[in-house]
């Protein structure tokens, strides 16, 4: 007898974890605007707009001037003139859009420091970049720490987009240590 009771318990009990779980389910489609049955189709229950960060591998930045590396020279002009940067062609996933960066650093003194976020796209002929973020905010905590750059929208299949890092060396014995690097992807 007290078996019996006991396969009952806890036949009920079965029961209704099946019921709540295929209530959560139901719950979950409804929160994510799923709608069945009622032919409803309101413009603000559509696809929402899906966002998230993509780390890149920041260790395959490159200078773009053999000063960078060693750091041989102050300043952000390069020996050979133009920008002092650490760059990276980017590669972003079909259907995203980049609508911003994120840079992890630390620094072993504050007078050397990243001066500017900069993403360019190749043009069509391939002679041109066209410059679409360039944020000169002076990243100047020592960190370690994660900054994002100011928003933007870059659409990858456009052309080729480049990211540049410009450093800015107060003294040669200084480092400006890059720790990771995302970009804020977001899918229309």
């Amino acid at each position: 007898m007290r078996n019996a009771a006991l396969r009952r318990r806890l036949f009920k009990l079965m029961v209704s974890l099946a019921i709540y779980s295929i209530a959560a389910v139901g719950f979950a489609q409804g929160k994510s605007g799923k709608h069945r049955g009622n032919g409803d189709n309101d413009d603000e229950h559509e696809k929402q707009p899906q966002t998230g960060i993509m780390w890149i591998n920041h260790l395959d930045l490159l200078p773009g001037d053999s000063s960078v590396i060693m750091s041989n020279t102050t300043g952000d002009t390069a020996t050979g003139g133009g920008n002092k940067v650490v760059e990276k062609g980017l590669q972003v996933p079909p259907g995203f859009l980049i609508t911003g960066v994120r840079v992890c650093y630390e620094l072993s003194n504050v007078r050397s420091f990243i001066d500017q976020i900069r993403l360019s796209q190749v043009q069509d002929p391939p002679g041109t970049a066209l410059v679409q973020l360039d944020d000169a905010t002076h990243l100047v905590n020592l960190g370690p720490v994660c900054v994002d750059s100011a928003p933007t929208t870059v659409n990858p299949e456009l052309g080729a987009v480049r990211l540049d890092l410009r450093v800015n060396f107060g003294d040669t014995s200084d480092k400006i240590v890059v720790r990771a690097v995302g970009l804020h992807l977001e899918e229309p």
